[in-house]
């Protein structure tokens, strides 16, 4: 089968590797959509990102939903030719925080695509895939991109719970990638009053308005105009962090009322933090990494048609094409969400 395998920053190649055996409890894939992730933009164009690099070659890709070909033995539940989002968290059930109900924490994850490990674990981005039944949320009636994007919808609502009590609030989210504009799809489903978005590129910033947002602001051509919300000390009860940059990070804490909520999704390294204000403020920081059972939540509600993802994917191109999407992906000026057709 081909699969998609980064070897080193702007090395990624697509080739053979061998088909994985069918166990029990397990189910065989024919992968349908991939969804290119930052973090595979993080692998693609810099070989990692903060301390996490690339030591060996690694299969890329979490973002993914399939058509169920072969079930193992004593699989229920799912059936020949139906359409699954594959959850790529796969936590172990049996440390510590698995049995303190935080799997997402495990300490034995095997998250598709990721180089924390080593040796790595490798992803998703291939033809066939062999998977536990219990990743596999059925998927009936979304598209296959559609149920791709279940994953990066999971992050946001994982964030929106660590958020806590969001009716009536006012939020603020800076950087509007997919998580960012998740975040707010996410934020209004959860009964935010008010939405306001920052970003550099007036691209996303449109599609942030689309999603949801009350009112975007460019900080590159307007660096200013969020201190507006400053007086008082500060506007906004939520602050989502989406784009992993200490100045998005500092004029969003500026712009948080006392005791206001900080949501870190962005992961770009190690930020120092303004820690004056945090502290006189008196503002709770809360990272939020991954998820779990947000994933068959997400997928329920795209089915439900609570929440429409259908106009972040900007762009999908065929698997002889593949490297192409990881380019587009990184070109926020025309892209929001690149996907990978692989049948």
């Amino acid at each position: 089968m081909k699969a998609i395998v980064a070897h080193a920053a702007k090395d990624v190649r697509i080739e053979e590797r061998p088909v994985e055996e069918l166990g029990p409890g397990q189910v065989r894939l024919r992968l349908a959509t991939g969804g290119v992730c930052g973090s595979d933009l993080h692998y693609y164009n810099h070989g990692g990102f903060g301390a996490v690099r690339l030591k060996e070659p690694m299969i890329l890709g979490h973002e993914v939903s399939a058509h169920v070909e072969e079930l193992g033995a004593g699989v229920t539940g799912l059936e020949r030719g139906q359409l699954v989002a594959v959850s790529p968290s796969r936590p172990c059930r049996h440390c510590r925080y698995c049995l303190d109900g935080l799997p997402n924490q495990c300490l034995n994850m095997r998250f598709y695509g990721s180089a924390m490990p080593f040796p790595h674990i490798q992803g998703a981005f291939r033809e066939v895939l062999v998977a536990d039944a219990i990743q596999c949320v059925p998927a009936d009636g979304l598209s296959a991109g559609e149920a791709a994007m279940a994953e990066p919808l999971a992050v946001t609502l994982h964030a929106t719970r660590r958020a806590g009590e969001l009716l009536g609030r006012r939020v603020l989210v800076t950087g509007c990638g997919p998580i960012g504009l998740l975040s707010i799809i996410a934020a209004r489903r959860a009964g935010a009053a008010e939405i306001v978005a920052t970003d550099l590129s007036d691209f996303t910033l449109a599609m942030a308005r689309n999603a949801g947002a009350d009112r975007v602001i460019n900080t590159r051509d307007e660096p200013e105009a969020l201190s507006a919300y400053n007086g008082d000390k500060g506007t906004f009860d939520v602050l989502y962090e989406c784009s992993g940059a200490p100045a998005a990070l500092a004029s969003g804490i500026a712009a948080l009322r006392p005791r206001g909520i900080i949501v870190q999704l962005g992961l770009g390294g190690d930020m120092s933090l303004p820690m004056m204000a945090i502290t006189s403020k008196e503002l709770e920081l809360r990272g939020s990494f991954r998820f779990h059972a947000e994933f068959a939540v997400g997928v329920e509600l795209m089915r439900k048609g609570l929440i429409d993802v259908k106009p972040l994917i900007t762009h999908t191109v065929p698997l002889a094409d593949a490297i192409s999407a990881f380019e587009i992906a990184s070109d926020r000026s025309r892209a929001m969400k690149a996907q990978i057709a692989f049948s």
